[in-house]
């Protein structure tokens, strides 16, 4: 078993009411929409989630209204995400009470609201209400089924269905879907190790932003003058459109008429593209770029029951097409199994799963698909429903905004699991051993994790944890998670442990202790460590050390995982991602061309004029004993390092609000001004004049003259003082209002933005290109981090290659992707022989079974032995003891071997890591 398991990831409350008048009245909603006031204080909540909705779309959740019944696994993972989300008003339904069953799917309930047997809605409100406190949550717990008057769905925009019947769901997918306007369904169910999502929007739901991608402005080539005139993209870049697409020009010279106007495009090549006639236009001189043009896209959904026999479904995983329509009809007989039982089958049941057969017997079904749900179905897997709950609730966004494509109209997905054995227990982990039976909870119990980060994917994660009961104390398991950040109010709104009173408090211990709230059975060891440099460095320790590890990542609505499992899968250093492609600094300096560039300038005026330059000011003043001194060894003609620079920010400091008023105006002239005019008229820097010497040395020696000149001035009217011998850098901080720092990012990139003709962002675009910040929402979160979960329990099971799967998704496409690891690269060392990435090998061995001697023995950047460097063959006699001379603690080093070409003429091969004991006696000992 594995001993360690690293991970990368990287209000007020309102009374319950039930639905319907007949019993108790329904409470009163919010108005129609939250004060402009009131949204505007929100919006710090939500700034990451903005950039990838949109204030628009914020603002269309905030007047929205969602009925969400059922609050089992699946149906509180959607209350979270959606609360979180920043609707108006969510009613959580349910008519059940809690159940010790329930705790171990359910992590917003506790024993005590099973102990009390309290309704499930009624005991999750409170900690559902607290995530969001511009939310109204209210709870019903009367009955619904097919005798119910729906008419009180009238008031709600959205309404989803989890833990109902399927006849109960085409009952009010009907009311829903011919109601006017449209009230958009999603019907979602989670039964043991198969889930699936519907949704119906209506005939007619009009999308805005079907991919809600940035539209990204292409540079122009050339434009010819004809019918059709061809347009070509700089330096061969792939313009990325389709026929039929509209594009939007601006700043082109020449052919200005085409400015600001938007055509239709006919694709040519990657490359090109026509735009119907230009033969009447000026003909195209220089520069200018496109931009695609968003367009509306209306969608046409059917009702669940003409859905039924011919679903239109989203396939997954496209090396098994057939699994999605499999998954269809293998639930649909589940259903058919509930209606003529009562009930679904039971756990394990041999004689339930063949009268489940039975019912597929007309469907091209996979039998032992069949079998295993039925064993399964009252089963539930936590990290499946938050995964199918992640894509649910965005789906719930999508129908209350019109932002992305809508799924049409069915996901359904098995996971992969084997159960051997399942002993009822009686306790939280019922639910998860009828799905993995008891063998698997006994080794996630006692599973000891190493987990880097603690934010939004980690909180999620150690909710996961906490579900599966891993790293359990009376197992001797443990979750250690190391996160050196605190909690900004930013992260309330995806980092669903963390609550307003938790603000600038540290987030791992914050989080391991409501992780311990969902289960007190947990050992949690919280660190404020930082794991540098990263994952690469995280999975070199995993390489060495042979654990598996497990990463996952998310940007706005995509997130990807990826598995690595010691001898079966390459690692996450055997693959590399394309280098960010960074902007030239004569781009930056002098040629801007799009707002990125004068964004990233003024960034890099602030770091310069209130970071760097400070900081150096600070040390040479920490060097040099005195402004006397370093006068006297000026005047002497000595080179003192940044003595220029400093005297120059000594002299001009202002002392005075008016000094700072000039200064300002100073800046103004040289950054908008006279930089325009010098780049347009001055001389370069190899002009040399009549006497030949340089223009680069006389404006040094003419700097050092008034350098002097300046510090002589300083001391005589005593203006060295100490304290103007001190500065106060100040690091930028984007996500303070009030200190200044994004006025000034902001303001000197709209004057530069204007100087060069290139149209102003505005100040949330601008933050988030200055700030580099990663838009992330909270439904994207619970998908990734439910998949990459799954995976960890195959880990655990000691699933074969075949049986992982790295996945990436797009939410808002929506698209999800699931492919097989890539497999461990082998490296052949001699005829026949090879080597595994992951493999420790002893030197001895080397050179005994396989007949090779290493090239290049290697600790850290320390070469031991290099065959070819002088007196490197004496050293064949040390002990590796002297040649390392370790710690008395230390009990072994990992070393880097390489081996000599098979041929002649090839680079040496890299080995496999080695890692060399030290005997406790201190003799020589390798393994």
């Amino acid at each position: 078993s594995l001993s360690s398991l690293p991970l990368s990831l990287s209000p007020s409350l309102f009374p319950a009411a039930s639905l319907f008048p007949a019993s108790r009245p329904l409470p009163c909603l919010p108005p129609s929409s939250l004060p402009p006031s009131l949204f505007t204080a929100s919006l710090p909540l939500f700034r990451r989630q903005r950039y990838v909705l949109g204030d628009s779309a914020m603002q269309q959740m905030a007047q929205s209204s969602v009925f969400l019944s059922g609050m089992g696994g699946l149906g509180v993972e959607i209350a979270k995400n959606i609360v979180l989300a920043g609707v108006k008003v969510l009613t959580l339904h349910d008519t059940k009470q809690c159940e010790t069953w329930d705790l171990g799917s359910n992590f917003f309930l506790r024993q005590d609201d099973v102990l009390t047997q309290r309704n499930r809605a009624v005991a999750v409100h409170p900690r559902v209400a607290e995530l969001n406190p511009y939310v109204h949550v209210d709870t019903s717990s009367s009955s619904l089924d097919l005798s119910t008057d729906l008419c009180f769905l009238k008031r709600y925009q959205c309404v989803i269905l989890t833990e109902a019947r399927l006849s109960l769901q085409k009952k009010i997918n009907d009311f829903c879907h011919f109601h006017q306007p449209p009230i958009r369904f999603i019907g979602c169910d989670a039964y043991g190790i198969c889930v699936r999502v519907f949704c119906d929007f209506g005939d007619q739901f009009e999308v805005s932003d079907p991919t809600g991608e940035e539209a990204k402005e292409m540079f122009i080539q050339n434009i010819t003058q004809g019918n059709p005139g061809v347009v070509t993209c700089m330096d061969s870049r792939t313009h990325g459109l389709q026929t039929g697409q509209s594009v939007l020009f601006r700043e082109v010279n020449g052919m200005d008429t085409l400015n600001g106007t938007a055509r239709q495009v006919t694709v040519l090549s990657p490359y090109s593209f026509a735009v119907g006639d230009t033969s009447c236009l000026r003909p195209y001189a220089h520069g200018g770029f496109f931009l695609l043009v968003k367009t509306p896209r209306t969608y046409s959904f059917e009702t669940m029951e003409q859905q039924l026999s011919e679903p239109q479904v989203l396939t997954p995983d496209f090396s098994k097409p057939e699994a999605p329509l499999q998954i269809h009809a293998a639930m649909l007989a589940l259903d058919a199994f509930q209606e003529q039982h009562n009930r679904l089958p039971n756990i394990g049941c041999c004689q339930d799963a063949e009268v489940l057969v039975k019912l597929t017997e007309e469907a091209p079904v996979n039998s032992e698909l069949v079998r295993c749900l039925s064993r399964t179905a009252q089963g539930s897997l936590p990290p499946l429903a938050a995964a199918v709950g992640g894509i649910a609730s965005q789906e719930v966004l999508k129908a209350l905004t019109g932002k992305f494509a809508p799924l049409q109209q069915w996901v359904g997905q098995p996971t992969e699991v084997r159960r051997s054995d399942w002993l009822f227990g009686g306790d939280r982990y019922d639910g998860l051993r009828a799905c993995i039976g008891e063998t698997m909870c006994l080794e996630l119990h006692k599973l000891r994790v190493f987990m880097v980060g603690c934010g939004a994917i980690g909180c999620e994660m150690l909710k996961n944890f906490a579900l599966l009961g891993v790293g359990l104390a009376k197992s001797s398991g443990e979750v250690c998670v190391t996160d050196p950040d605190l909690i900004e109010k930013s992260n309330l709104n995806r980092q669903f442990l963390f609550r307003s009173q938790h603000i600038q408090k540290p987030k791992s211990t914050t989080a391991a202790v409501a992780t311990l709230e969902i289960n007190p059975e947990m050992q949690v060891d919280a660190h404020l460590n930082k794991v540098c440099p990263a994952r690469r460095y995280v999975d070199s320790r995993s390489v060495s050390n042979q654990k598996a590890l497990l990463d996952s990542g998310t940007m706005g609505t995509k997130g990807h995982t990826e598995i690595i499992v010691p001898n079966l899968t390459e690692s996450y250093n055997s693959h590399r991602d394309p280098p960010e492609e960074e902007i030239p600094f004569c781009t930056l300096k002098s040629f801007p061309a799009v707002i990125e560039h004068t964004i990233q300038w003024a960034r890099d005026k602030f770091e310069s004029a209130f970071a760097h330059k400070p900081t150096i000011y600070n040390m040479f003043w920490q060097t040099h004993s005195s402004a006397e001194a370093v006068l006297q060894r000026m005047q002497q003609r000595e080179t003192l390092e940044g003595a220029f620079q400093v005297v120059k920010l000594l002299s001009r400091r202002p002392s005075q609000w008016e000094h700072c008023i000039i200064l300002a105006r100073l800046k103004f002239d040289k950054y908008f001004k006279r930089k325009a005019l010098q780049l347009l008229h001055s001389f370069p820097l190899d002009t040399r004049l009549k006497d030949g010497s340089e223009y680069l040395s006389l404006l040094i020696s003419e700097e050092e003259r008034e350098a002097i000149a300046q510090l002589e001035e300083a001391i005589t009217a005593d203006h060295v003082t100490p304290e103007r011998l001190r500065m106060s850098p100040r690091l930028f901080e984007k996500d303070d209002d009030l200190n200044g720092h994004m006025d000034f990012v902001a303001s000197a990139s709209s004057l530069r933005a204007r100087m060069y003709s290139i149209e102003v962002a505005d100040r949330l675009k601008t933050k988030r290109i200055a700030g580099k910040i990663i838009p992330a929402i909270a439904t994207a979160t619970a998908a990734v981090a439910g998949l990459v979960s799954l995976e960890l329990v195959k880990v655990v099971g000691g699933y074969g290659f075949e049986s992982f799967n790295n996945c990436f998704f797009n939410l808002a496409i929506p698209v999800m992707v699931l492919t097989e690891a890539a497999p461990v690269k082998r490296t052949q060392i001699r005829l026949g022989e090879t080597h595994l990435t992951y493999h420790g090998v002893d030197c001895v061995v080397l050179q005994v079974h396989y007949g090779i001697e290493p090239t290049m023995v290697v600790h850290g950047v320390k070469m031991l032995y290099v065959p070819v460097m002088p007196g490197h063959n004496k050293r064949l006699k040390l002990t590796m003891q002297k040649l390392i001379k370790p710690s008395v603690d230390r009990r072994y080093v990992d070393l880097t071997v390489s081996f000599a070409p098979e041929s002649d003429g090839d680079e040496d091969l890299p080995g496999p890591p080695v890692r060399y004991y030290f005997s406790p006696d201190g003799e020589a000992h390798t393994a």
